[in-house]
């Protein structure tokens, strides 16, 4: 009894790490292969990491669903009408779909890379410093580009930072934000951009999924684990974003900086002596 409660226990902080990172600008994947490695969790099959990735996108589309909702209706009316004041929704979307491509292509290919050489934490310390520094290098700076203002060469090099994010450590928030921030967009902007772009990368990911969790066998008898797992993950990932927005648009970015500067540096060191 005592056994099952841990188990059940590591799940639980598992879900609630990865939630609770996945939007911040701190990485959740190098979260979760540190956690993973410190705590000696294991994880058998894709499963888990498919159903708490899902949660997260649940709580990100519940928060997102206006924004979402109007792009796609605007987005049909300029296809039906053609008419100009749903034109920059319709952009805005083509946008978002090409930045998706985008990492799509680049993650299939350098996939297998890095879930075979840099999912070590000693790396993930790495990245998160990486992480940290260009969270700094954007820490004070106002955009002014709006919605309207977006370009193709903004979505490829949003797309690009996004494929860079498959590496533990480097944050796809993160990146993604502090591209667009580079770019000269606002912070609401970038904020928008970066988190409407997560959702079809994640749909396509937990569609192509599927017959992963279909085919694991160790899917249902983990079946209570990993639903109060998901439901961890979607809850952290709801309050953490609801965070995430009020620090963004009051300035505070060197928080996440100086968070991932503490956690990257105590991990390089802790895991030094391995390599």
């Amino acid at each position: 009894m005592i056994d099952e409660l841990i188990y059940l226990l590591k799940f639980i902080l598992l879900g609630f790490v990865q939630g609770f990172t996945e939007p911040l600008p701190v990485s959740s994947s190098g979260h979760i292969v540190i956690i993973k490695d410190l705590f000696n969790v294991f994880t058998p099959g894709l499963s888990f990491e498919i159903i708490v990735h899902f949660g997260s996108l649940i709580a990100i589309i519940i928060i997102y669903r206006k924004d979402l909702l109007d792009l796609i209706s605007d987005s049909l009316k300029y296809l039906m009408s053609r008419d100009e004041q749903y034109k920059n929704s319709f952009l805005f979307s083509i946008y978002l779909l090409l930045a998706t491509f985008i990492t799509g292509v680049i993650g299939l290919a350098i996939e297998q890379y890095i879930s075979e050489e840099l999912t070590k934490p000693f790396f993930a310390g790495v990245a998160l410093l990486v992480t940290g520094f260009f969270i700094w290098v954007i820490r004070n700076l106002h955009g002014q580009k709006a919605d309207k203002d977006l370009s193709i060469k903004d979505a490829i090099i949003i797309g690009l930072a996004q494929s860079v994010a498959l590496i533990p450590g480097i944050s796809r928030s993160g990146a993604t934000v502090v591209a667009a921030m580079l770019l000269g967009m606002k912070r609401e902007t970038a904020l928008r951009f970066s988190f409407l772009l997560f959702i079809p990368v994640s749909v396509g990911i937990n569609i192509l999924s599927f017959n992963d969790i279909i085919n694991d066998e160790h899917f249902m008898p983990n079946l209570i684990p990993y639903t109060v797992a998901f439901l961890t993950s979607l809850l952290a990932t709801y309050y953490a974003l609801k965070v995430f927005i009020h620090v963004m648009i009051k300035g505070k970015l060197i928080i996440f900086s100086i968070y991932c500067f503490v956690v990257g540096t105590t991990v390089v060191f802790y895991y030094l002596p391995l390599h």
